[in-house]
């Protein structure tokens, strides 16, 4: 279906641009999934010591998670927005087609696998 030795067709980049949209939402509902999990823990909380510094630590968890969903959602957001420019799809490094594939698993990929390994 897809070959990495050439820029993508009409199809594939219709397909991408579905898989871009998904991923937005998907990673929308995720942070507001997060930012609920990040409220502060207020100290009148009746949790015993343990399980305070537990609910403490997975805040700090899911604080780590929200930054990241942020990124990658504003990655997303800019390779939507890119999606029908020529360059879009080329490895930022190594100028070479970014196989479709890899697109399609990851959408915000500026580089391709090897590009990315170094």
């Amino acid at each position: 279906m897809y070959q990495s030795k050439r820029s993508m067709n009409d199809q594939e980049r219709a397909d991408l641009r579905q898989k871009i949209e998904e991923k937005i939402v998907q990673a929308e509902k995720e942070i507001a999934h997060l930012e609920a999990n990040t409220q502060p823990i207020s100290p009148e909380n009746s949790l015993g010591r343990v399980s305070r510094m537990d609910a403490i630590n997975n805040k700090g968890v899911a604080e780590a998670a929200l930054r990241s969903s942020k990124k990658k959602l504003g990655k997303l957001k800019v390779a939507l927005t890119k999606i029908d420019q020529a360059g879009f799809g080329m490895c930022k490094n190594c100028k070479k087609p970014i196989p479709a594939p890899r697109l399609m698993y990851m959408p915000e990929s500026t580089t391709c696998v090897r590009c990315a390994d170094r």
